[in-house]
């Protein structure tokens, strides 16, 4: 039977999560992320990177050293606020202190390893971390005012192996830290001088974080809540929690967590209606069904006061395009404030799908809107650098896939 021939399949999603498995689940994935965990956020000669850690941390570090507490508030106004990388230029830290500082510790930012710009202004960046791993970070400016969104990668790879997305040809590798997390919004910042943090209704041009560069970021849930943290702390950074929006496949146990801890804003990667499709083109699915997905997005937090969830959806020729599908999608997300994201499907070397026509995109839109839910079709941004959704996959793995191979 092909893709598109399979019959639709009801389901009725339960609201309720059996709290014994959840927990176990939950352990197991948190256990099965600690086997890719990331390198210390160290440098050979053993400094120690003040990126990343919490406040608390920075603390303790400083006591070591025989230094107050007060100390860790001047630090984190100089690298979150400030966005300074050298401790001799933080004025309010006298000068033995600040030589003490640089002797333990770096203020530290991934490398950019290749910076490419779209003919759309879409800016790229390719970053390398310490241990010589790659991961990809694109900034999107918003068409209509001077402002936009950074997607930011959790992972070196990807294990979901969903099979329209490129990045999801690279194999994971390993997870990245809350450092380097938290580093690529600041690099960024770094290549538009958008430092200090502007404050209160100051226009920021690096306006909002969307968590759907390479890898799922529940599958690295520590590290990722960890950057967020710091991302939202008032005193440095200060992106309202309303400002950033996790995108997962559908980590049933880890979304549950995610509302709870973080109350950041979801996105859904749905991209099916029935769960025999979903199966194929979402591997994922075969462990959390599109049911108890969306039973878990009725548990969000945000779902409770009006805070849209969205779902992303990938518009594939002939395969999960038609009016049925877009009825179907009408009926399972009913009740919940939500907004559908149709994306039409970005081509990369060797992918097999085809882009929905345009007539059929407006079809399914409509059905969409009809039914009271927001569905634009997005604008593919950064197709010429590789950089629009599902493109993501680093330049030296790339590199590597095309290479002659050795004889050895």
């Amino acid at each position: 039977m092909s893709l598109h021939e399979s019959p639709v399949v009801s389901h009725q999603p339960s609201d309720s999560a059996p709290a014994d498995l959840d927990a176990a689940d939950r352990a197991r994935i948190l256990a099965k992320a600690a086997l890719f965990s990331p390198p210390p956020a160290q440098l050979a000669d053993g400094r120690r990177d003040l990126v990343g850690m919490s406040r608390e941390e920075i603390t303790a570090e400083l006591a070591e050293i025989g230094e107050k507490p007060f100390r860790t508030k001047q630090l984190w106004h100089w690298i979150y606020h400030q966005g300074v990388t050298d401790f001799t230029k933080m004025s309010s830290i006298a000068k033995p202190l600040q030589q003490k500082l640089a002797e333990r510790f770096i203020v530290g930012r991934p490398a950019a390893a290749t910076v490419q710009t779209s003919t759309d202004e879409t800016r790229k960046f390719l970053f390398r971390f310490r241990d010589g791993q790659e991961a990809e970070t694109v900034y999107i400016p918003d068409r209509r005012e001077d402002r936009g969104a950074v997607c930011i990668s959790s992972q070196v790879g990807c294990t979901l192996s969903c099979t329209f997305c490129h990045t999801g040809t690279q194999k994971l590798v390993r997870n990245l830290g809350a450092a380097e997390i938290v580093g690529q919004f600041m690099a960024a910042r770094d290549s538009y001088n958008e430092w200090p943090s502007p404050k209160g209704e100051t226009p920021r041009l690096l306006s909002t974080i969307v968590l759907m560069g390479m890898g799922e970021p529940l599958y690295n849930y520590e590290n990722v809540a960890k950057a967020m943290r710091i991302v939202m702390d008032g005193e440095g950074i200060a992106l309202s929690r309303r400002r950033i929006t996790l995108s997962t496949s559908g980590v049933v146990p880890l979304m549950d967590r995610c509302g709870e801890e973080l109350g950041i804003n979801l996105a859904v990667s749905l991209h099916a209606v029935r769960d025999d499709l979903r199966d194929q083109i979402v591997p994922l699915n075969r462990k959390y069904p599109i049911a108890e997905v969306l039973a878990a997005c009725r548990r969000y937090p945000s779902a409770s006061n009006a805070r849209r969830i969205t779902f992303e959806y990938i518009m594939l020729r002939g395969i999960n395009d038609s009016e049925a599908d877009a009825r179907e999608l009408v009926r399972l997300i009913g009740g919940l404030p939500a907004k559908v994201n149709l994306i039409p499907f970005n081509p990369w070397p060797g992918s097999d799908y085809k882009p929905s026509t345009r007539e059929q995109q407006a079809k399914f839109a409509q059905i969409v809107m009809d039914a009271g839910f927001a569905s634009p079709i997005r604008t593919p941004r950064g197709r010429d650098i590789l950089a629009a959704c599902g493109q993501l996959k680093t330049e030296s793995e790339r590199r590597r896939a095309s290479a002659p191979v050795s004889a050895e």
